[in-house]
C-alpha cells in the first residue's frame, strides 16, 4: 500500500488532494470528472431523448485503468436484488480500485426523489406532497430514512432534492417540485437535505436555475425569467439548502436563461454560487447536459468545445457517462485549446469530496450487502405518516365526508384499481419497470379500491373504471354511472398517470397543454355528478387541473399528489374519518384550464381587475385545506410598532383545538408590502407552523419577524430592506385572512447579503 501524502488521514485534505494531483498524467486527471452508466440502454424505447447520440463508446477493462469518477445508477438502471446489488457495486469498485495507479474507487449516485430509485425500495410521496404537509421535521426524517438505504447498498450521493419553484402548472415536472413558493420550497427543501446529509449521503440540488421556468410549460424550453425573478423567486431556496442544509452537490439545470446556458455560465456556477455564496462542494452536470451545449444550444462547435466551456462555468463532473470530459478534453488540453489549469480546479473539487467520503482513505473498503430491506417496516410506517398529513381536502360542504361505515359505496375511476396511480414519475415502478413488464413490483402496493374496501369491512362497495386515463374511449361510462346511482355515495377516483417523454400524463417530458383533467375523465365525471348522487372526488395527481366547472356539484374534494405505495391506506382513512386532513396546498388549484402561467405571487397588476375580462383568481389558494374539527385562533398580541431595518417584531397567537378530535392546523405568517421601488408579490410567505392537537388542547404560538424577510432585490440589482409601512398577515391560506399586525421600518435603506435572515423562526409553547 503506497505510503504517499495523499494516502494519510492525519493531514489536511488539501494537502492530501494537492499531492495526489501532482502525481497524475492528464487521462488520470480527466478520468476522475466523468461517470460511467454500465448497462444503459442506447435503444429502444426506454432511453431518453439523444441518449444515443450522447454516450460514447468505451472499453471498460480498459478505461478503469485510468481511474473513474463516478458510476451512474448501478440500481437504478435495471431491477436487481437489493442485497446483490450492493455485493455487484462492491465488486465493481474493488475492481475500479484494482486498476488504477492510485486505487481509488468512483463515487456511486442515484436517484432518490421520492424514495431511493431502486427494485423493492420504499416508494414514497412524491416532493409536491411534502410541500403539502408543512411539515420539514417529518420531511427530514424521511431524507434520513433514505439516506441509511442508499448508505447500505454503497451509495455515496443522491440527485435530490428539486428545488425548482413551480412557476407554471402545465410544467410535467411539477410532481419533483415542492410548490410555488420559494420559502416552503427552501425550508422543506432544506430540511430534506439535512436529513440525506446526517445519513453521510451527498446531497445534490436541482436543477441550478431558472429549469421550472421554461417557456411555455415545455421541458427544457429557454427561461424567460426576469434578473429580479431569478433573484428573489428562483435562487433562495437553493441558498437556504446550501446555508441551512448543508448540500456538497448542485446539479447545472439544462436550460438557458437571456441566451446563456446554464451549464456555460460562469456568473451563476462560479461568481455567484462560489464566489457570493462560498459553496466548495462539487458541481455536477445534467444528465448528457454538456454535450446538448452543443447539440441543443449550439453554443459549442463540438464536445471539446463543449468541454471547455462547462469546465470554465464551473462544471467539475459530466454526467452520467463520459461524452466530452473523455478524449475530447483530453486533446484539447494537449493542443493548448484548454488550459489544463480548468481540469486542475474541477479536479481538486471532486477529490476533495472523494477525501470527505473516505474514499482515498488506505482502509476504504466497500459495502458488501449481505442482509439489505430497502422497504422496512419503519420506512412504510413512515410512507404512510408522510402519505397521511399530505392529503388536502379541498371542500367539504355538506359534510358527506367522512363516509358511513356501512355505507353503499360505487368506487368509479381509472385510478381507483391500479397501483401504478400512486407513483410519481421517478419511483422505480414508473421509472424502470415499464421495460420490464415480467418482473413483479417488488413492493406491496394497495391500491384506493383495495384500501376502501379493507378500511369499511362493513360497507357495500362496488366499482367499475368508466375510462382510462388519457384515452378517448368513453364505453365504460355506462356501466360507471350505473354503478353510481345504485350508490349512496360515489367516490370518483381521478387523475395522472406518470411516465417519462410523453409516455403519461405527468413526470419529466409530460407537459400539458393546459389544466384540464386527461382524457375525458371531466366527462366522466360530469356523467357521474348528473346522477344525483353526492360525488366526492378524489384526485391522484401529480399537478393541480381545473374544478371551477364542478363548483358546487360535488360532495367533497379530496387532492393526493402521487401519495406512495401507502397512498391508498391514507386516501382510505381520511374517506373513513379514521385519517384527520391535515395538508394544505403547495400550489394552487385554478378555476378554468386555461391562463397559465399563473401563480399566487402576483404583484397588483397581475390580480383580478377591471382591464381584463379575464379572472385568474384559483378555486383554492395556496395554503388551503380542510380538516375534520375546528380550530380557533385567539389572544393575537400584534401591536403596530415601528422598528429599524435591523430590528426584531413578535407577534403570537393561541391556537386551540374547539372540535371534537384531534387534528392538526397549520398557521401561515404572510407578508404584504404596501408600497416600494419595484413591484412586488401582493402576499408572500415568510413563516409558517403545523400543530398538532388534541380535543380542547391550546398552544401557543410565537413568530419571531425580522426584516430581512422583507428584503427584495431593487432596480440596481442590490438586495435591500427598504423603510417604510409593512403588513403581516396571520392567515389559513394566501387569501383567507385571520390578523393583520401594521408595523413601519425606519432608517436608512440596507443591503443584505448572504448573511441576512432567511427564515422566521416560530417558538411553540403551553397554551
Amino acid at each position: 500500500m503506497s505510503t504517499a501524502p495523499w494516502r494519510d488521514p492525519a493531514l489536511p485534505a488539501a494537502a492530501r488532494v494537492d499531492d495526489l494531483v501532482s502525481r497524475m498524467t492528464l487521462e488520470e486527471k480527466t478520468a476522475q470528472l466523468y461517470g460511467v452508466w454500465v448497462g444503459a440502454a442506447t435503444d429502444g424505447d426506454g432511453v431518453a431523448p439523444l441518449q444515443r447520440e450522447m454516450t460514447a463508446d468505451y472499453d471498460w477493462d480498459e478505461l478503469i485503468t485510468l481511474g473513474l469518477g463516478q458510476l451512474t445508477r448501478s440500481f437504478g438502471t435495471a431491477p436487481v436484488d437489493p442485497a446483490l446489488g450492493a455485493q455487484a457495486l462492491a465488486r465493481a469498485q474493488r475492481r475500479i480500485a484494482g486498476a488504477g495507479r492510485f486505487g481509488i474507487p468512483a463515487v456511486a449516485h442515484e436517484e432518490c426523489l421520492a424514495g431511493f430509485t431502486a427494485w423493492r425500495a420504499t416508494a414514497y410521496p412524491v416532493p409536491l406532497a411534502w410541500g403539502a404537509t408543512f411539515d420539514p421535521a417529518l420531511v427530514a426524517e424521511l431524507g434520513g430514512h433514505i439516506g441509511r438505504d442508499l448508505r447500505s447498498v454503497g451509495v455515496h450521493q443522491g440527485l435530490a432534492p428539486v428545488l425548482d419553484v413551480v412557476r407554471d402548472l402545465r410544467w410535467g415536472r411539477v410532481e419533483e417540485t415542492i410548490g410555488e413558493d420559494p420559502y416552503l420550497v427552501g425550508t422543506i427543501g432544506a430540511a430534506y437535505v439535512r436529513g440525506l446529509e446526517s445519513a453521510g449521503i451527498v446531497a445534490t440540488l436541482k436543477h441550478f436555475a431558472g429549469y421550472a421556468a421554461s417557456a411555455g410549460a415545455r421541458n427544457l424550453a429557454p427561461v424567460r425569467a426576469g434578473v429580479r425573478e431569478l433573484a428573489d423567486v428562483t435562487l433562495p431556496p437553493f441558498e437556504m439548502a446550501l446555508r441551512e442544509g448543508g448540500a456538497r452537490s448542485v446539479m447545472a439545470a439544462y436550460t438557458e436563461t437571456d441566451g446563456v446556458p446554464a451549464s456555460a455560465d460562469p456568473a451563476l456556477l462560479t461568481k455567484l454560487l462560489r464566489e457570493e455564496w462560498g459553496f466548495t462542494g462539487t458541481v455536477v452536470a445534467d444528465y448528457f447536459g454538456i454535450g446538448f451545449l452543443q447539440s441543443l444550444h449550439r453554443v459549442a462547435a463540438d464536445p471539446a468545445e463543449a468541454a471547455h466551456a462547462a469546465l470554465e462555468a464551473g462544471i467539475d463532473v459530466e454526467l452520467p457517462t463520459l461524452n466530452c470530459y473523455g478524449k475530447p478534453l483530453v486533446a484539447a488540453v494537449r493542443e493548448g485549446r484548454v488550459p489544463e489549469a480548468l481540469v486542475d480546479r474541477a479536479l481538486r473539487r471532486v477529490l476533495l469530496q472523494k477525501c470527505e467520503l473516505g474514499l482515498l482513505d488506505p482502509d476504504w473498503s466497500p459495502e458488501t450487502g449481505e442482509e439489505i430491506d430497502l422497504d422496512s417496516a419503519g420506512n412504510r410506517a413512515l410512507a404512510r405518516r408522510l402519505a397521511e398529513e399530505s392529503v388536502v381536502l379541498l371542500d367539504n360542504p355538506d359534510g358527506v365526508l367522512p363516509l358511513a361505515p356501512s355505507a353503499r359505496i360505487a368506487v368509479v375511476g381509472p385510478r381507483a384499481a391500479d397501483a401504478l396511480a400512486m407513483l410519481g414519475c421517478y419511483s422505480f415502478p414508473s421509472h424502470v419497470l415499464t421495460h420490464h413488464p415480467d418482473v413483479p413490483t417488488g413492493i406491496d402496493i394497495p391500491t384506493v379500491l383495495d384500501a376502501v374496501r379493507a378500511e369499511l369491512p362493513d360497507a357495500k362497495v362496488t366499482f367499475a373504471e368508466g375510462c382510462g386515463v388519457s384515452e378517448p374511449d368513453t364505453s365504460g361510462f355506462a356501466e360507471a354511472v350505473g354503478r353510481a346511482a345504485e350508490a349512496e355515495v360515489c367516490v370518483a377516483v381521478l387523475g395522472d398517470r406518470a411516465g417519462l417523454f410523453g409516455r403519461g400524463t405527468s413526470g419529466e417530458g409530460c407537459d400539458a397543454t393546459d389544466l384540464e383533467l386527461p382524457g375525458v375523465q371531466a366527462a366522466l365525471l360530469d356523467a357521474l355528478v348528473e346522477t344525483g348522487v353526492p360525488v366526492v372526488l378524489v384526485l391522484l395527481t401529480g399537478r393541480p387541473y381545473a374544478l371551477g366547472r364542478w363548483q358546487g356539484r360535488l360532495g367533497a374534494v379530496v387532492q393526493a399528489f402521487f401519495p406512495g405505495e401507502e397512498g391508498g391506506p391514507a386516501l382510505a382513512g381520511v374517506l373513513s374519518g379514521r385519517v384527520n386532513p391535515s395538508g394544505r396546498l403547495p400550489v394552487s388549484v385554478p378555476r378554468e384550464p386555461g391562463g397559465q402561467p399563473w401563480t399566487y405571487l402576483q404583484p397588483p397588476l397581475g390580480l383580478a381587475g377591471e382591464v381584463s375580462n379575464l379572472d385568474p383568481t384559483p378555486l383554492f389558494p395556496f395554503g388551503h385545506g380542510g380538516s375534520y374539527t375546528t380550530f380557533a385562533w385567539e389572544d393575537v398580541h400584534s401591536p403596530e410598532a415601528e422598528l429599524p431595518t435591523d430590528g426584531t417584531y413578535d407577534l403570537s397567537l393561541t391556537v386551540r383545538n374547539t372540535g371534537g378530535r384531534a387534528g392538526a392546523e397549520v398557521v401561515q405568517l404572510y407578508l404584504h408590502d404596501p408600497v416600494a421601488s419595484v413591484t412586488r408579490p401582493d402576499v408572500r410567505l415568510i413563516g409558517y407552523q403545523r400543530v398538532e392537537l388534541a380535543p380542547g388542547q391550546s398552544r401557543r404560538l410565537t413568530f419571531h419577524f425580522h426584516p430581512d424577510l422583507s428584503a427584495f432585490t431593487d432596480r440596481t440589482g442590490t438586495r435591500v430592506v427598504e423603510p417604510g409601512d409593512l403588513e403581516l398577515r396571520l392567515s389559513g391560506s394566501s387569501t383567507d385572512v385571520r390578523h393583520r399586525a401594521r408595523l413601519r421600518l425606519t432608517g436608512p435603506v440596507r443591503p443584505v447579503g448572504t448573511e441576512r435572515r432567511l427564515r422566521c423562526e416560530v417558538t411553540v409553547t403551553e397554551g
